[in-house]
Parts: C-alpha cells; structure tokens; sequence
C-alpha cells in the first residue's frame, strides 16, 4: 500500500462500505435483556403454586385470608431489583470504559465512536490506544502492543510495517498506524467473546435444594388437596368455607418463606459486598464461591499490581553517574515503554543530561541509547545484546542468574563512541544492573493465607515466562514455587491433564484454550472452581468455571460472563465474598429447619383432617399468624447472623433428618389438641381452630429454641418476645378479631398443652440431640450475634 493511503479513506469511501455493511457492528453484550430478567424471575415453580392458591382466596375470602400473596411478590421484586440494579451498573461500567477510535479520514484524523469504524480505514496509534478492530500496520515509530488481554503474556510485542494487530490489545510504546482488515463479528476480540456468549445461570446447592423440595411438595400437594378439598367439602356447610380451609392447608405445604429469606439473605449479602466494591451479578454467585475450593489466578493484576518498578541498582564501576544517566534516558524518550516509565518514576534527570541524538528502545535490538555532549553515550538494554556469553567479567553470568530467578534484567552501558543511525555503538563498558519486578500487591500475601488457611487452593494461572511467575510466587510464600509449569508442556489427555493440574501450583505461558481446560481438568476431580480475569482470553474460562470473577477495569466480555466484578481491580475483597457466602450457606441452612418443619406438619395434618373428614384446624390468617411469629421474624433475624462455617455438601439430607420428626411431633400434638376441643361439648369450630393455633405456636416455639441454640441473651429475647406478641395477638379486641381468635374455655386449653407436653417429651427420641449446625460443621467458639 503506498504512502498516500496513510491519509485514510474519503468520505465517499466510507459511506460506500457502510452501505455494504463492511461496518464495525460489534453484537450486543451477553447479558440478559429486562424482559428475560423479569420472566426468569415471574415463571417459577414457586409464583405457579402461590398465585393459583392467591387467585382462589381472593374470590372466596376475606382479604385478611390473602396475606401469604404479600411474601410472592416481595421475593419476586427482590430477584429482579438485584438483577436489574446489577445490569445497570455493568451498562455505565461498559459506557465508562468503552474505547474511541482515532480515524484517519481525507488525512484528518478524527475521535469516532467504535462502532463507526468500516473496513479498511486507517486508524491512529498511541501510547493507551486499544485496538478496536483488527489491522495491518501501515507505519510505526517504535510501536509496541501489549496483547495481554488476548494471549496472557504481558511482555509487550514489537510490531513492523505488515504486522498484524489484533483487536483487543493496547499501544504501550511508540506510535503508529494501522489498517482495518477485519470488523465486527469477524475481529478476534469479538470472535472469542461471541464463543462465550451464551448466558447460563449460577447454579445454588441451596436453590437446588429448596426447588427439589418443591418439586416433592408439588406432586405431594396434588393428592393431598384433592383429599382435602373433598374431605371439607363433606365438613363445611358452605363451598366457600370448604375453599378456604383447602387453601389454608394447601398454602402451609409450601416454604413460601424460604425461598423469600433466601433471597433476602443474598441480597443483604450483596449489599454489603457492594459497600467493598465487589458487584455480584447474580444473587447464587455468593453462596458458591464459598464452596469453592480451587482459586484459579492470574498473577498481573491479582497478584501484581501491573506495574513495573526498579527493585535493585547493582553497581558494576563505582563512582559512575547511575542515577543521572538512567533518569536522561528515560526523558529523552518522547514514548517511553513501562520499563523507562518506571526506570523515570525511580530516577529524575539531571541539569546538564541534554540528549543530542538518541535510540528509541526496540524489541528486536533490545536496547535504547542516547549521547549527552560531554556526558558521553549511554546505552540501556539485555544483558545478552549488551554483554553476550562468553564475556569474562562475570556480567553476563550475573546477569543469567537474575534472569533464572524471574527477575527481568537491564544493563547499563557507557561509551565514548557517538550513536551512528540505530547501530549498537562499540567500546560498551558495563557500568550497572537495573534490576525491575512488577509490583506486588500490598495486600496480596494476606489474601493468600486466608485461603491457605481456609483449605482453598489457588492456582497461578498466567500467560507470562513460568520462571516470572514462580519469582512471584515465591516472593509471597506460595507452595510449589519451585515446581512451575510451562503449559506448553501440559499433557492432552483428560486424565492427564487433570493429574498435571492438580499436583502443581504456578503455570506459565497458559493460552485461552488451555485455561478452559484446565478449568474442566479441575472440575472433572471433583472441585468446585472460581476463575479470575480480566482480558478477552480469559472469558471462556470463566464462563466455564463454577464461579467467575472479572476484574473491573477488563474486558466487556470478561465482565459480562462473571457472576462477580472487583469494581476496583482489587484481589483483596475476596476474603469478605467468601465470609459473606458462608453466612449465607450456614444461617439459610438454620432457617430451612424452620420453613420445612412447617411443610410437614401442615402435610400431615392436611392427611389427618382429611381421611376424617373433619374441618381443616386453621384458617389462612392463623397459619399467617404461626408462621409470622415462630418462623418468618425469627428466621429474618437468624439469616443474617454472624458465623464463618465452612462449607460442604449434603444440604437437603442434613435438613431433612431434622424437619421430618420435628414436624411429625408438631402435627401429633396438634391435632390431638384440636381434636380434644372440637369434641368437647360447647366447644365452637372457632375456639377449637384457636386451640389447634395455641398449641402449634408453642410447638413452634420450642422448634426455634432448638434451632437458635446456643441461646444467647439475644437469642431468648427474641423467643420471648415473639411468645409475647402472640399473648398480645390474644389479648387485644382488634388483632383477636382481625385474626379469628376465640380462647376456648380453660379446661379445654389446659388439657390440649398437657397433651402436645406429653408428645413433645418424646422429641429427645427423634430429633437429633445436636443443634443442625450450617454447612462446615461445628459451630464456632464465640456465639454468632442475631
């Protein structure tokens, strides 16, 4: 191509294309739309159940039948708010940090839009440019690309005229010009984001668990209504009455409150995940990273902070001007690399350092120079260029030995030789060391303990050398720093592979396909895996992974398939996603006891009533009532307690062993009780449905002294207190009508409390004598606060 096209395309030229479609039409993000947000959120299992039973109570009850429709709508709002509130933030995210193009056009250049870009324009390079589109380079000034977010590898690559350039990548140095050979669809970023776009859903042991309970209630619901729904049609005396009694047996089967709570918790846990700058995109992601059990991390910008510094200055001829030299250096360089930025973030020029010819740095001679009149010439690069093998003074072997231990080496050279075009100048005399790392994390070695501490193993991941990566690994105490893995040594195999990757710690040279399938490696052992990433390389990866952790200031692909985004970069809030995904797991756990208690004992009892055709024991506003007090202000209140329990698998079966018998015992008790009243002579449905209600609520009671145990002075306060709300409930004309209460005579009572005591005595038999503690096992030494 000639010179001339480095003036870029015509007017005429670009609307040509346009109208070709040969535009950069970059597809939408893979994120759910509103619509997909709110209908996942709407068509549950859950909403079926609730509404149709809502629908029925509106018709033929009082509105104060209907209040259960209050706890549907309220988890229905919470899951979309949070989602919704979530895109939102990933929307001003992706505007924030959207790239512009600098077009060259009629020999204009010009800042367009991204999407603007057709094919074949000619497009402007600086340092901090991206790419936009894939290219071919047309000019270049010492233009180096960092293509870290495409290949991992952060050492930045030298193009020349020809070179392609590929979407996704960053001018670091140097300057330049390149043309458009691909756009849209067909550009390598959005290649491998379109292969990664597919949305999928975290999934949550928990939610598993709750929607597996439901599926059970579901099929067990529809024999039992039927029972039911006869068995008060033969009782009531009018078809409403029976209706209402149907649904009030059908509405207490189903843990309506559980899915509610789960929610609350996640999105309390949320919010105080935000206040840490961590964006949880959905509400699951929380509890799964605390079951995860294999950290996969990349080491620039996780461990590192992506920077370059100068560590050491080893001084090879005493008395030289070190400092002076290698701030002139770095000054006179109009696009300085990170290796002079940080080089002149160490090191200020010097009065009288005035450059009169200088050598930009290049990666194919590795080395930059410049002459400063009577200061001499002064050259900066490899030790290998600058000081091959063989030279006798022992800089080359020094050199070597810094380089085996990850460190990145420069030498420092002087000559009195001037610079002749871009020739390495002869009479070079080594005069230092520079000695460059990238900066670790401040606090990154912290991070790593906990997980150590937490049985979490975390995988260095990276694109760069296996020896830089090791260097700082070791730098942070990581086991298996001596042992790094090149990747392109990784077996093929599955099974392989999965040995590999499970025996080692730090990988090097990893390529976008090899951390999917280290990813599956890992997964097909049995661990639960959480990925960290912040390039376009890494979106398959964390996509795949059980959990996906982008790093804010990435890539829009990156971003758009995690569950979590470190807004601010910031490895270190990890520790606080894990803690805050335990107390969810353990205190959800807790409160589940509760919800499923109550769908046994109202299953059981919707059986009793049924097979003896008697009137179902409650009305809907009673079991509103029970479940308010002995479940649902309790639970909100021990969900969000303090505990760091670890997590582990078995939820539904540990929930079970526990809800079984204590409902059963609940059920017997109750319907002993109602039975005793409604028998009695002079004894009204109402007073005998009020009795069933007395007795259920201290059995109720006695259920969450169990599962709040150990009782803390909070903890009793809260039983009691909710004990003392029910007697008010009793006690004052307004809510005692409100809520149908009519206290039977005191015989009656007396009699039912001795007889749900009497069964309650045998709980010891049949419930676990341990408090059901969350996942992880025991409960912690200090008693978690309510």
């Amino acid at each position: 191509m000639s010179f001339a096209s480095l003036d870029g395309l015509t007017e005429a030229q670009v609307q040509d294309r346009v109208a070709r479609g040969e535009v950069n039409d970059v597809p939408a993000r893979p994120s759910r739309t509103v619509a997909e947000i709110v209908r996942a959120n709407v068509v549950t299992r859950f909403n079926a159940l609730l509404g149709g039973l809502l629908v029925v109570i509106l018709i033929v009850g009082p509105y104060q039948d209907a209040l259960f429709g209050g706890v549907l709508i309220a988890n229905t709002l919470i899951g979309i708010v949070q989602e919704l509130r979530a895109k939102r933030t990933l929307d001003r995210l992706a505007v924030l940090t959207a790239p512009r193009a600098r077009v060259v056009r009629e020999g204009t250049v010009r800042e367009t839009a991204v999407s603007a870009v057709v094919l074949d324009d000619v497009l402007e390079l600086e340092p901090g440019d991206q790419v936009v589109v894939d290219g071919e380079v047309l000019d270049t000034k010492g233009l180096e690309i960092d293509e870290s977010l495409l290949s991992g590898e952060s050492e930045p690559v030298e193009k020349g005229l020809g070179d392609e350039v590929l979407s996704g990548s960053f001018a670091v140095a140097g300057s330049g010009r390149y043309r458009a050979t691909r756009v849209g669809r067909a550009a390598y970023a959005v290649r491998l984001a379109e292969e990664a776009r597919r949305f999928t859903l975290t999934r949550s042991e928990l939610r598993a668990g709750i929607d597996r309970i439901l599926r059970i209630v579901t099929w067990v619901i529809v024999p039992t209504a039927i029972l039911l729904l006869v068995s008060q049609l033969r009782a009531n005396s009018s078809i409403r009455g029976a209706l209402r009694g149907s649904v009030a047996g059908t509405v207490a089967m189903i843990p309506e409150g559980l899915v509610l709570l789960t929610s609350i918790a996640f999105a309390v846990g949320v919010v105080r995940l935000a206040r840490r700058k961590v964006l949880v995109q959905e509400l699951p992601a929380v509890e799964v990273l605390a079951r995860v059990d294999v950290l996969c991390i990349d080491k620039t910008g996780t461990l590192t902070q992506g920077r370059l510094t100068v560590e050491e200055v080893e001084a090879l001829e005493p008395g030289q001007p070190v400092g002076a030299a290698l701030g002139a250096l770095a000054s006179s360089d109009p696009h300085p690399n990170a290796t002079l930025r940080a080089i002149g973030e160490r090191f200020a020029g010097a009065d009288g350092w005035q450059a009169s010819a200088t050598v930009p740095f290049s990666s194919a001679r590795k080395w930059s120079a410049a002459s400063f009149a009577e200061c001499g010439s002064w050259v900066l690069g490899a030790p290998d260029v600058l000081a091959p093998p063989g030279t006798d003074d022992g800089t080359a072997r020094r050199a070597a030995e810094l380089a085996e231990a990850g460190h990145r080496v420069l030498l420092l050279s002087r000559t009195s030789q001037p610079l002749e075009d871009e020739r390495l100048p002869g009479g070079l005399v080594p005069v230092a060391m520079v000695v460059l790392g990238d900066r670790i994390r401040e606090d990154a070695q912290t991070t790593l303990r906990y997980f150590d501490r937490q049985g979490v193993q975390v995988k260095v991941v990276s694109g760069d050398h296996p020896l830089t990566v090791a260097a700082v690994a070791a730098r942070l105490g990581m086991e298996g720093a001596d042992r790094p893995i090149d990747a392109r040594e990784l077996p093929e195999g599955p099974e392989d592979l999965a040995r590999v990757v499970d025996e080692h710690t730090i990988f090097g040279r990893v390529g976008p396909q090899q951390k999917r399938a280290m990813v599956k490696a890992l997964q097909s052992g049995g661990h639960v895996v959480a990925m960290t990433g912040d390039g376009v390389n890494d979106a398959l990866a964390l996509k795949d992974a059980d959990i996906g952790i982008a790093m804010g200031s990435g890539s829009e692909a990156t971003r758009a398939v995690a569950q979590l985004v470190l807004l601010d970069s910031n490895f270190d809030p990890l520790p606080s996603v894990v803690n805050e995904g335990r107390r969810v797991l353990g205190n959800i756990e807790r409160t589940s006891n509760l919800y499923v208690t109550k769908t046994v004992y109202a299953m059981l009892l919707s059986i009793g009533v049924g097979v003896l055709a008697l009137p179902f024991p409650f009305l809907p506003r009673h079991l509103t009532l029970i479940g308010a007090l002995t479940i649902g202000i309790p639970s909100f209140f021990l969900a969000l307690a303090r505990t760091a329990e670890r997590a582990r698998r078995g939820f539904l079966g540990r929930v079970l062993r526990f809800t079984v018998p204590a409902g059963g015992l609940a059920a017997v008790a109750t319907f002993l009780g109602y039975r005793l009243a409604i028998d009695e002579p002079g004894v009204s449905l109402a007073q005998a449905r009020t009795t069933a209600t007395m007795v259920l609520c201290w059995i109720g009671f006695l259920v969450l002294s169990i599962i709040a145990a150990p009782l803390t002075m909070r903890r009793l306060l809260l039983v009691w207190s909710m004990a003392a709300a029910f007697l008010l409930a009793l006690v004052i004309p307004a809510t005692r009508e409100f809520f149908a209460l009519e206290p039977p005579p005191s015989i009656v009572w007396l009699a039912a409390f001795g007889i749900a005591a009497l069964v309650w005595s045998l709980s010891r038999l049949f419930i676990p004598p341990e408090r059901p503690v969350g996942p992880g096992g025991p409960p912690s030494a200090q008693p978690s606060r309510v």
